[in-house]
Parts: structure tokens; C-alpha cells; sequence
């Protein structure tokens, strides 16, 4: 299947689309023939990160659009699904695939002796809101405007934290818990239109969020010493597997918490661990 086309009248709109899995992702959309509406929150110290994923998606003869917008705020949203509408010029345009890959939360413990360093409300509502709930809010937003058809995907990304605990990582895990929640519930709602949702629980990867991680240095060793290929996952092996599950033929894989991750996750202890 290295030769699948999308068709050109397909887009994917990737949230956290300038960096990690969002970035690989839409690149190997593009390769496959699929237009790309990217949504990112970059500074200028990162945005040219965001320029060379736009360019490379066009390398590939597909068109691009990049957002760098807030995409909790339900103003900036509109604003880009009415852009993107404006692209719909053929009765079989869509929104093929939503995925959602926002890695933007606070990571500091529930408890701590010095209350300063404890978790506020603001904290984990804007964890949540930015890492969960926004997958809803965006997947309700494309349907409203009729953007999804029979064939159409969702994603989120989730990982291992949403069922197991890391230091620090309260929050992040209450939200990719939920995120996979409404995985289950948006495929039960949205089954009667042709449109899957999955979870992808992608391996521990080394990216830019993985390093604002405390642990981030333990947490690879372990991948590594679990992990039964000895490595860690990539976000261009995750980006793959989005762009297989994509072809029409996975039109019956849906609600389902999918791992990525070379067997990572099924195995306690595979040795080799170096702190």
C-alpha cells in the first residue's frame, strides 16, 4: 500500500501541526496526496518550525495552509474552518482526517509541602481544555459546518500516562484519559456518518514535549530497556500508521485506543535499563 493516493479534494486538519507527531504527520499526508489545513502555537524562537513542515507538506504538490492561533479559542477556529471552507470548492471536499496533537499543559504534582508548587484550578482546567477538550470542541465545530463525510477520520493522541502515573504528570494523564473518552464517545455518536475516531497511544518518543518532562531522562531509558525492538518510537512511525488507517479501508477500526509504540507497553521489563 506504499502507492495510496487521497484524493486531491481531501484535507487534514492537524492541530499541534508544527512539531513531533502533528508535524510528521502532515507531512506524510502530503506525501499521499492530501491537502493540509495546520493549526500551531509558536513563538518566533519556534516558528520556523511551522514554515519548513508547511514547506515540505507543499513539496509534495498538495496545498497548505498554517494557523498559528490558540486553538482553545473558539473565535480563532472559526476563523480557520471559515478559510478552510473557501478551499471547498468541489462537492466532494472534506475534512478527511481531524487529529488532534496539542501538547500544552502544566506538569507539577497534585501535592506538595510548599503549596506554591501544587497544581492550581487554572492549571488543570487549562490542561484539560487544551488536551482533551478541544478534540470535542473542533470535532463538533467540523461537523456543524458539514466538513465531515463518510470515509472521514479522527485521532488524538494519547500515550501510556493516560493509565499509568509519572511524577508531575497528574494532569497531562487526567486529560489524555479523557481525550480517549471522547474517542469512545465521538465514534458512537458520529458511527452513523462513515466517520471513525481512534486513540493513538504512541511509545515514549523523544520530542520537544517529552524533554519539559522532569522524568524525561529516566523515561527514555526504561522505553529503551522495554521496548522489545530496543528502541524508541519515532513520530514519522506513528505518522505511518495515522496515514494507514486513513485509506477507506480501515472503515470498519473505530473507537478503539490504538497502540503505536513496537510492543512497548505490554512488556514490565525487558532489562538493559541504564539511569
Amino acid at each position: 500500500m506504499s502507492d495510496y493516493r487521497f484524493n486531491n479534494t481531501d484535507w487534514a486538519v492537524i492541530l499541534g501541526a508544527s512539531s513531533g507527531f502533528g508535524g510528521a504527520t502532515a507531512v506524510e499526508l502530503a506525501r499521499h496526496g492530501m491537502n493540509i489545513c495546520g493549526v500551531h502555537l509558536d513563538r518566533a524562537a519556534t516558528i520556523q518550525n511551522a514554515e519548513n513542515v508547511k514547506a515540505e507538506c507543499e513539496s509534495h504538490g498538495v496545498k497548505a495552509m498554517f494557523f498559528n492561533i490558540n486553538a482553545s479559542d473558539s473565535e480563532k477556529r472559526n476563523e480557520v474552518l471559515e478559510t478552510l471552507g473557501k478551499e471547498f470548492t468541489s462537492p466532494n471536499s472534506r475534512v478527511k482526517v481531524l487529529m488532534h496533537s496539542l501538547a500544552f499543559g502544566s506538569l507539577k504534582p497534585f501535592i506538595s509541602p510548599d503549596p506554591k508548587n501544587q497544581l492550581t484550578q487554572a492549571q488543570i482546567e487549562m490542561t484539560i481544555d487544551v488536551m482533551a477538550n478541544a478534540l470535542v470542541y473542533w470535532s463538533q465545530a467540523i461537523f456543524n459546518k458539514g466538513f465531515f463525510k463518510k470515509g472521514s477520520r479522527i485521532y488524538t493522541m494519547t500515550s501510556s500516562g493516560g493509565h499509568s502515573q509519572f511524577p508531575d504528570y497528574g494532569a497531562v494523564s487526567a486529560a489524555k484519559a479523557a481525550s480517549e473518552s471522547y474517542i469512545r464517545q465521538l465514534a458512537l455518536e458520529l458511527g452513523t456518518y462513515g466517520v471513525t475516531c481512534n486513540a493513538i497511544m504512541a511509545g515514549v518518543t523523544d520530542t520537544a514535549a517529552l524533554r519539559k518532562i522532569p522524568s524525561a531522562a529516566r523515561m527514555i531509558n526504561l522505553a529503551k530497556g522495554k521496548n522489545p525492538s530496543g528502541t524508541l518510537t519515532t513520530p514519522q512511525a506513528v505518522a505511518k500508521a495515522i496515514s494507514l488507517l486513513s485509506h477507506d479501508d480501515s472503515y470498519y477500526i473505530t473507537g478503539n485506543t490504538i497502540g503505536v509504540d513496537g510492543g512497548e507497553d505490554i512488556v514490565e521489563y525487558n532489562g538493559g535499563i541504564n539511569d
